[in-house]
């Protein structure tokens, strides 16, 4: 399964992963993450690891979200999908924001550390760079 891009699409050149899991819901196991790729490399991947399985692969663009807000609307696409897609899924959905609200604000995780500070803009495309790097040393 891959997303069907119309031609000079901007997601075309960013990386892409592939997550390949089982093809059915009988079979458990944890789905395992393989790139980043070029699109082409990935989608040539994909097609000659599952021609020989029995398995599921998902190849999906790389979203390199700079911003809280950039990745929160992503979520909010990513669930809005979902619901449109099952019914069941709505009520999931509806479950999840009413607990959202539940709990505490104190700014600190089950073991009483300070939350960390999301990174800037600046930091997470440095850090882009530096995995950039380490892959193509």
């Amino acid at each position: 399964m891959t997303l069907e891009l119309p031609a000079g699409s901007p997601q075309l050149d960013l990386p892409w992963i592939i997550t390949f899991g089982p093809l059915d819901d009988e079979e458990e196991w944890e789905p395992v993450v393989c790139g980043p790729y070029e699109r082409a490399h990935a989608l040539a991947l994909a097609q000659h690891v599952v021609a020989d399985e029995d398995l599921m692969a998902v190849v999906e663009p790389l979203l390199p979200a700079t911003s809280i807000e950039q990745i929160r609307g992503e979520i909010s696409v990513a669930q809005r999908l979902a619901a449109e897609a099952a019914d069941e899924i709505d009520d999931v959905l509806d479950d999840d924001a009413e607990d959202e609200h539940d709990h505490d604000h104190d700014h600190e995780d089950e073991d009483g550390h300070a939350a960390l500070e999301p990174p800037t803009e600046a930091e997470l495309k440095a850090a882009f760079a530096r995995i950039s790097a380490r892959l193509t040393a």
